[in-house]
């Protein structure tokens, strides 16, 4: 089985695609919009997705709720935690090993929370 593709919530569509749009620079994705309220970036065996809420309340961050990133090797995983904190996201846990993953968290602009690991 796969996982088809991720969507996380947005309130603001503009900062969210600058985000990401920075964030996955240079990682092959290509980035397209279907509507105004939602924002694909797509690869090979890769499908992630903002979007502002289709009920048009307010996006929340779930509770529990984290989306993982294989992004290469422990430098990558470095690299990109910082990136995503220049890019305005918050650390949630550093860069290092845990378990058999290296790995790191941020929350996105909305406060998604995100799991960089090798």
């Amino acid at each position: 089985m796969k996982l088809n593709y991720a969507v996380v919530g947005t309130n603001d569509m503009a900062a969210a695609k600058g985000f990401y749009d920075a964030l996955f620079d240079g990682m092959g994705l290509q980035s397209f919009a279907p509507s105004d309220r939602m924002t694909y970036w797509m690869g090979a065996d890769f499908a992630f997705a903002a979007a502002i809420p289709f009920d048009t309340q307010p996006a929340t961050v779930g509770n529990g709720t984290m989306i993982g990133f294989c992004v290469g090797d422990a430098e990558d995983v470095a690299r990109i935690h910082a990136r995503a904190l220049e890019l305005g996201g918050t650390c949630e846990g550093a860069p290092g090993q845990r378990g058999p993953k290296f790995s790191s968290y941020v929350r996105d602009l909305d406060g998604n929370k995100l799991c960089l690991s090798d």
